[in-house]
């Protein structure tokens, strides 16, 4: 199911452009009065800072309703060498901290380094990273920011003998209950060190600047970074809702950008569902004024690691045979996140005005160690597909298959795409627990939306389908094929009608919204014992001005 984007997520689309860049030189480093770099040692790679261009122009934009700014993306970027920039980044549950280790790999041999605790206190990257300073034509600062730095943000290769493709994931998840992460940047790439808080834009008026782009102190000190500190020339320019750029936002918007999820707030990208999104892969504005877009993605003479794998298609038939799962067959387990981005609304798209609705986000994820792979298949006439759910070898080989339920076509404006109808159930509980008093059943069209947690056995940290427009099919589809990979999750938020919970004639007090994985266990699984969550919830306030107050989940404090 789609949700329309607000304009959070037109100013992302604006932002997005494809999986990588090539960054094919490196100007404007003035180095700063720091250490030399460190000699290489065999497995540590060696970090610095630099900028792709030496100047660059930004859009102040001024959109109704919105504080009017400017998105600091000054193209400068964390060049690694010598050796891969790697770290995993995990939490044992949600009642212990995050502990990230930084990975040494030297040939075959692998050692780790702990990251000083309380460093990394989430998955979205190395916090206070990066110090900016921006002065204006009579030299006055007029701004000073600091940014997170995440590792897997839009990255390239800066020399032509570097790894043709990165390994490690696009983006670093922002979803509150994610269990697990992984970092890095090749020998040989660099990663756009720029951090956007889409939220709370710089205020800087039209005219000329001067950025200083500098690695903060303790990172220099824990990695070996010399004090190099880029000076970038800012041109700033107007943009408002009358200007080109609403067409820009308009026509990026609709080619579905990547999503996953999170909560309202600093740091989050709203995709199609409504749900977040990771972090695009943004094409830095120095690329851009380079006129260097369309060397993104592999074509004639020229690939940046951005390749993007086959459709993965559906069986043109359905199976014939007797149906039958191997014993020993590995299989998907499907697990649920709590729910969050938990608010009252007054209703979306066709609720009945005047009434209260309890709207959230849901997640339900593959822990693996396979697939979850469901085909759906459609005899001529027929307005329901008959699912099915595949199973593979360790070698990628088909074993077995086992129907599954079925996928319905959703005519609705913001749908329009099959649901597979047997994946998640919602509803909501009372205090014990006892009753179920509203329930928010749903169909789902499946997609990785969300990083939960790439630690996990196969893993796969470049799922393909991580949009809508990639597996939901057409209403004249014949068959379907719909895929919740190792590691991934798939969030939506509810607040469509008979999604979120109508709670107008709710007495106030305690709840609780509970997610269900598998709820009809139709689908084939390594355990069906994880597959509910609770999310305690409390009700008040009058009709019309209903209020919810969300404890948080032990140390997650994501309402």
């Amino acid at each position: 199911m789609t949700s329309q984007p607000d304009r959070r997520n037109l100013k992302r689309a604006a932002f997005a452009a494809g999986a990588a860049l090539a960054v094919v030189a490196v100007a404007g480093a003035a180095p700063g009065a720091g250490a030399a770099p460190q000699a290489a040692k065999p497995g540590v790679p060696q970090l610095k800072l630099i900028a792709a261009s030496k100047s660059v122009t930004l859009d102040r934009w001024n959109w109704e309703g919105e504080p009017p700014g400017v998105f600091l993306d000054l193209g400068t970027y964390v060049q690694v060498e010598n050796a891969p920039l790697e770290f995993k980044v995990t939490r044992k549950s949600y009642r212990t901290p995050v502990v990230a280790q930084q990975i040494l790999r030297d040939g075959t041999k692998v050692k780790t380094k702990a990251l000083p605790a309380g460093l990394v206190k989430d998955f979205s990257g190395l916090p206070g990273f990066l110090e900016v300073s921006v002065k204006d034509a009579a030299g006055k600062e007029v701004a000073a920011t600091k940014g997170n730095f995440c590792p897997n943000n839009a990255s390239g290769r800066v020399r032509p003998d570097a790894p043709a493709t990165s390994h490690y994931p696009q983006s670093c998840p922002t979803n509150p209950f994610t269990l697990g992460s992984v970092w890095g940047v090749e020998k040989g790439w660099a990663a756009n060190s720029s951090t956007v808080d889409y939220d709370e834009p710089v205020d800087l008026p039209v005219g000329e600047y001067t950025a200083q782009v500098a690695v903060a102190k303790k990172y220099r000190d824990l990695f070996g970074i010399p004090d190099e500190r880029p000076t970038i020339k800012v041109t700033v320019r107007e943009q408002s809702d009358g200007d080109g750029g609403a067409g820009l936002r308009s026509s990026a918007h609709g080619e579905h950008a990547a999503h996953t999820s999170g909560g309202q707030g600093a740091g989050h990208h709203y995709g199609p569902r409504g749900a977040d999104a990771p972090t695009p892969p943004a094409l830095s504005h120095a690329l851009e004024d380079r006129g260097l877009a369309h060397h993104l993605g592999d074509g004639a003479g020229h690939t940046d690691g951005s390749r993007i794998a086959p459709a993965l298609k559906a069986n043109s038939k359905a199976p014939t045979g007797r149906a039958g799962v191997p014993a020993n067959v590995p299989k998907p387990d499907l697990r649920s996140l709590p729910a969050w981005d938990i608010a009252v609304t007054d209703g979306e798209d066709g609720d009945v005005a005047g009434k209260d609705y309890l709207a959230f986000s849901a997640n339900v994820w593959n822990a693996g160690p396979a697939p979850l792979v469901v085909d759906g298949f459609r005899s001529p006439g027929e307005d329901l597909m008959d699912a099915y759910q595949y199973f593979y070898d360790a070698d990628g080989k088909q074993v077995g298959y086992t129907p599954t339920g079925t996928m319905e076509w959703d005519p609705r404006v913001g749908h329009e795409h099959w649901h597979f109808t047997d994946f998640a159930s919602y509803r909501l509980l009372s205090e014990d627990q006892s009753k179920e008093v509203r329930s928010g059943k749903e169909a789902f069209c499946l997609a990785n939306t969300d990083a939960v947690d790439y630690t996990v056995k196969n893993a796969n940290w470049h799922p393909y389908n991580t949009d809508l427009s990639t597996a939901c099919g057409e209403q004249n589809s014949i068959s379907v094929r719909e895929v919740l990979d190792v590691g991934s999750g798939d969030t939506y938020t509810q607040y469509r009608p008979g999604q979120s919970f109508d709670i107008t004639d709710l007495p106030n007090g305690t709840y609780y919204i509970q997610v269900i994985a598998n709820p009809a266990n139709r689908l084939q699984e390594t355990d069906l014992k994880n597959n509910v969550s609770l999310r305690k919830v409390v009700l008040a306030g009058t009709a019309g001005a209903r209020t919810v107050s969300v404890p948080p989940v032990d140390l997650i404090d994501a309402p």
